[in-house]
């Protein structure tokens, strides 16, 4: 769907075009980006959080916790799978709201 140019300037969408490979690239990169976060840094959180809030964790500590979190995603757990990529769930979520406001509030404007 074609963009008003009246609204286009009212919600600031760009007027260029991008080349489509520049724009896979970047979101290629965030993706990239927020697995590492899924799949590094939110374990790590998960498991210092889970250590100070409930104690000792039943296993031999984070390499078997994040053994026991990496079996679940190889074998397919939706669960461990909605851990890893919610980051980037989160973020994708944060930009749908923030057009959906930039948007509506063209149209209040108008």
């Amino acid at each position: 769907a074609r963009i008003s140019a009246p609204l286009r300037r009212k919600v600031k969408l760009s007027t260029t075009k991008k080349p489509l490979s520049r724009i896979l690239k970047k979101e290629f990169a965030l993706l990239v980006g927020f697995l590492f976060l899924g799949l590094v840094v939110m374990p790590i959180a998960i498991f210092a959080v889970g250590q100070y809030i409930f104690g000792e964790y039943g296993g031999q500590g984070y390499g078997q916790f994040f053994n026991d979190l990496s079996g679940r995603i190889r074998s397919g757990d939706r669960v461990a799978w909605f851990l890893v990529l919610s980051p980037y769930l989160g973020w994708q979520t944060l930009r749908l709201i923030a057009l959906g406001w930039r948007m509506t509030a063209s149209h209040a404007n108008s």
